[in-house]
């Protein structure tokens, strides 16, 4: 790849696209409507972008249909769950609170983004009022929204991601613990692959 092409300027960018669709624009507002509330509430899962000094970093999360809550037409509370404790998204956070989600629905081309300014809250009645079998979310991440608008169909329908015919199984790639033994040679993978489901039964909530 040659560096004598790389694209510098905003006029260089503009020259190799042709104008903006003005649906495009029209579609990013600056509330939730009922329409997108809807979308929203159908979504088990949305991904989650976020940036910090130490550079960026992009999550998923994920749990029943609803999980992420609508307060009102501009505030999102998605509840934090147990995981790893890297906190790499509330750490970003904690320093800079712009934040960035895509929804997406099983089955379902068009996804959801959402941009907004997030604060972290441990208040405890609102982070019981998220609890799953018992066990309430750690934190919740509000996100007060600055911008919302549906994203068109284009990338899932060119990846395929929902047919089940292109879906290959868990088998043909490297475990985790294969990851990590390359990683280590001294990881025990065996050990980790053979523990994990009772583990992620113990631990998901």
């Amino acid at each position: 790849m040659s560096a004598s092409h790389d694209v510098t300027t905003l006029a260089e960018l503009d020259a190799l696209y042709s104008p903006v669709n003005p649906t495009a624009i029209l579609k990013e507002i600056d509330r939730i409507i009922p329409e997108y509330a809807r979308f929203i509430e159908a979504a088990p899962f949305v991904v989650i972008s976020t940036a910090g000094p130490e550079g960026l970093d992009c999550s998923p999360r994920g749990d029943p249909a609803g999980f992420v809550r609508i307060l009102d037409e501009k505030t999102l509370l998605i509840p934090d769950r147990r995981g790893n404790n890297r906190v790499d998204t509330l750490r970003n956070l904690v320093r800079d609170p712009r934040i960035a989600l895509l929804f997406m629905i099983p089955g379902i081309g068009n996804t959801m983004r959402v941009n907004g300014r997030a604060r972290i809250s441990a208040d405890p009645e609102l982070c019981a009022s998220f609890a799953m079998r018992g066990n309430p979310a750690t934190t919740v991440i509000a996100v007060a929204v600055d911008s919302i608008y549906p994203q068109c169909p284009k990338a899932l329908v060119r990846s395929r991601l929902w047919n089940p015919e292109v879906q290959i199984p868990r088998s043909a790639l490297p475990s985790t613990g294969e990851m990590m033994k390359a990683i280590d040679p001294a990881f025990d993978a065996e050990t980790y692959e053979s523990e994990y489901p009772a583990r992620m039964e113990r631990t998901i909530y």
